[in-house]
């Protein structure tokens, strides 16, 4: 039997406001019950100033929204955040800092990205990353690959109840740390990112992993965090690896068993 792992924060599997389950039919015609995710609409709110409209599976709002404006360069990291308000009713986050904010002229230069439930990100985050560049000298041993992979595979999950979603992870060496779920890869990486910046855990010496595509979105969310290592069991895209490239991100997909291909920063693979 595998080892269950320690996660600070993973999917709450038992948590019944995320599910409904529907009458249907199997391909033999036989009636059966299934599991589907709910999708909900989650508005956020930076002081007064209404920011987007996600749909997402609203287990994590107040990490999600956080992450979200960091994510979008409309948080710093050295704000200070006095409240968070949840109304789960109206399905409204309200993020209020100490700083004066006003992104009118933002919000009109985005991008809508490839990501799942519709990704967005702002112009300027692009000229930021093109002049970023990751200096951490962290290494990922070969045989961790596979190890990370199987460990996430074999944690209880909302994937494995409903499939339909998207999942990603923080690791530590080899050891699953933060495991969020959403039905867009993007909303994943951002309640992490919310969560991590809240708790101020350190990125430098993470690994991320996702299940999803390694899209020029997911690149850039990563540099934006400070991780120097990515890792999917999904493939790439050229403007990902470009981008990777550019920031010394080390890019790995399509690990799947004990394969992979490494795109970007390879030199941060130990063989041995």
């Amino acid at each position: 039997m595998a080892k269950k792992e320690k996660y600070l924060v993973s999917p709450d599997i038992n948590n019944k406001s995320l599910i409904t389950k529907l009458n249907g039919f199997d391909e033999k015609g036989n009636k059966i019950i299934s599991k589907v995710i709910n999708e909900k609409a989650l508005t956020i709110f930076l002081n007064n100033q209404e920011i987007v409209t996600l749909m997402s599976i609203s287990d994590h709002p107040k990490y999600l929204a956080v992450g979200y404006l960091l994510n979008q360069n409309m948080l710093k990291k050295n704000d200070i955040i006095s409240k968070v308000e949840i109304d789960k009713n109206l399905g409204v986050v309200v993020v209020r800092t100490k700083r004066r904010t006003n992104y009118e002229n933002k919000l009109r230069k985005k991008i809508t990205t490839s990501g799942c439930a519709i990704g967005t990100v702002f112009g300027d985050i692009y000229e930021e990353i093109k002049k970023s560049k990751l200096k951490s000298k962290k290494k990922i041993k070969h045989k961790w690959i596979y190890e990370i992979s199987k460990k996430i595979t074999l944690t209880p999950s909302l994937y494995l109840e409903t499939g339909a979603i998207h999942g990603c992870a923080i690791i530590h060496n080899n050891k699953p740390l933060i495991y969020m779920e959403d039905v867009g890869r993007h909303n994943a990486v951002d309640k992490i990112a919310g969560f991590m910046f809240l708790k101020k855990i350190s990125s430098s010496n993470k690994i991320f992993y996702t299940t999803g595509r390694l899209t020029s979105e997911m690149v850039i969310k990563t540099i934006k965090m400070g991780i120097p290592i990515l890792i999917s069991r999904s493939g790439f895209t050229a403007w990902g690896v470009e981008l990777a490239r550019g920031s010394n991100l080390t890019l790995i997909g399509r690990a799947k068993g004990k394969k992979y291909l490494a795109l970007s920063g390879e030199q941060r693979i130990d063989h041995e």
